[in-house]
């Protein structure tokens, strides 16, 4: 038990980076936290952490260690979530990543119910554009939209996502309406700049080919939503998922041009490190979002 103590307590300090924390949320005196570690560290005969009266930093064998110690916890708690309740009882902390603007419109509105549903789970959300390690930041799962180029991963299509080419009524009549994908060469487009996959170019399908076309303009930004806006505003074309303008479309303040040359599906996934067992809350978690975007209704 006192073994087992320790690598709980290695865990949490790694995670909140602090021994005064972990103590605090124990109700004991952080000196017990610091024996703990030191009881550890002596008994595999390396430094784990290095600490300073500013900031604990991991070592190498420190990092290496973690990864297996919050794997070996993680199992020890699906072990008791197995037999109790059935089976069907998710518990721990849930650490999840997504993209910052469907996660602000698709994953943080599902969490309340989720939590409502399952009591002993309780969730970090991180938005973020940047593709986060998953390993080594300790994250459970993330939500991405596009292809899985990480082979490390596994990944789970949570929603069938489609990319359109879309702009204002307002444009389109100034600027006349493209015919083919090479006639954006001479429009503004909106574009993501050099960030995530839409560095690549915007993707096109060419005579039975899938094509990634350079395009330009005088605006680009790495948030969606502004690239939207611009849209509605009348500055341009941009090439936005299905997911952020349906109801632009829906509504006539956008209009799709280029169907006919549409990309196949951009589906978006669930995707978490090889393992093979994965926590309980992690799978209910995946399934509460699958339901959900299953539902036609709920994208109407």
């Amino acid at each position: 038990m006192d073994r087992f103590k320790q690598i709980e307590t290695f865990v949490a300090v790694a995670a909140r980076g602090s021994l005064s924390a972990v103590a605090q949320a124990e109700g004991i005196a952080p000196a017990v936290i610091g024996r703990r570690i030191d009881a550890l560290e002596d008994r595999l005969g390396v430094k784990l952490l290095v600490r300073t009266t500013r900031r604990i930093t991991l070592t190498f064998e420190g990092s290496a260690f973690l990864e297996d110690c919050q794997r070996l916890l993680r199992d020890f708690h699906d072990a008791e979530a197995s037999v109790s309740l059935g089976g069907v009882k998710a518990s721990g902390h849930l650490r999840v990543t997504a993209p910052a603007g469907f996660g602000r419109a698709h994953v943080a509105p599902l969490v309340p119910a989720f939590l409502d549903a399952h009591p002993d789970v309780s969730i970090s959300l991180d938005l973020n554009d940047r593709l986060a390690d998953l390993v080594n930041e300790g994250l459970d799962v993330a939500i991405r939209i596009g292809a899985l180029d990480d082979s490390s991963l596994v990944g789970v299509k949570l929603a069938s996502n489609r990319r359109v080419v879309v702009a204002s009524p307002a444009y389109l009549a100034a600027r006349g309406e493209p015919a083919t994908p090479a006639d954006l060469s001479r429009h503004d487009c909106l574009t993501f700049g050099t960030y995530g996959n839409q560095a690549r170019g915007w993707q096109f399908t060419i005579d039975g080919r899938v094509v990634s076309m350079r395009v330009s303009g005088t605006m680009d930004c790495n948030d969606g939503a502004v690239l939207r806006d611009w849209a509605l505003a009348g500055r341009g074309l941009a090439w936005r998922s299905l997911w952020e303008v349906g109801e632009d479309l829906r509504a006539g303040r956008l209009r799709s041009v280029l169907d006919g040359h549409a990309a196949p599906d951009n589906a978006v996934y669930a995707v978490f490190p090889q393992r093979k067992h994965l926590p309980l809350r992690v799978r209910m978690f995946v399934d509460h979002l699958k339901d959900s975007y299953g539902d036609p209704a709920y994208w109407r």
